[in-house]
């Protein structure tokens, strides 16, 4: 209805901006928490948002990180609204550093200086993904965007990869079930006369 109009986008839609390095780290899908805590363990996080695909996905992880003496805190459609704003000061002002959300509790958060963005859960829709991401490298500051891929889910990360025009490098992690796919693939080191390691089981158990 309007004559000769303007159009001025900021990003182009489906593109993810390229102060973001996105990583992808294939791994069983028992192993994911394993591989969450040792990498909080080995990398500098200075403020990280993981997303889940469930708000009991959320709660569980979240519960998991307090545990291991963590700062976190969660947002997801069942907390209140007292209790999601509550968690963005606590996030904003670095009481907790790790904030755990789904994808719909999500669409309203607006920090800076987020450091990392993990998809623990790789999202069903490839634009929910660069919308994900883009909670980090914003106002020209760099970004990290690490997802947990499982073997059956190496589609929707192509798909993302589709939609992008951009190719996310796999990590292998052998003692994570980490699988070599069929992309950009670097193999991590293991050091040298290294012991195998053992990890403790995050699966609920079996009511009898």
């Amino acid at each position: 209805m309007l004559r000769d109009p303007e159009f001025v986008e900021v990003s182009t839609r489906g593109k993810a901006a390229v102060t973001i390095e996105q990583t992808a780290y294939p791994v069983s899908h028992e192993f994911k928490m394993p591989l969450l805590l040792d990498l909080l363990s080995k990398e500098d996080f200075d403020r990280v948002l993981v997303f889940t695909r469930t708000k009991r996905g959320a709660d569980r992880l979240a519960h998991i990180l307090e545990k291991r003496d963590h700062k976190s805190n969660r947002i997801h459609g069942d907390r209140s609204q007292s209790q999601r704003e509550a968690a963005l000061r606590s996030f904003k002002s670095g009481r907790s550093n790790i904030l755990v959300a789904t994808d719909v509790a999500a669409r309203g958060i607006d920090i800076d200086s987020v450091s990392h963005v993990i998809n623990y859960d790789i999202p069903e829709a490839p634009e929910d993904y660069v919308h994900r991401i883009g909670r980090t490298g914003r106002a020209g500051n760099s970004g990290r965007a690490i997802t947990f891929v499982t073997m059956a889910e190496e589609h929707s990360l192509k798909a993302i990869e589709r939609l992008t025009g951009q190719s996310v490098e796999r990590i292998v992690l052998p003692d994570f079930g980490g699988y070599a796919g069929s992309a950009a693939v670097s193999k991590a080191k293991k050091p040298t006369g290294a012991a195998p390691r053992s990890f403790r089981s995050f699966r609920p158990r079996r009511s009898r």
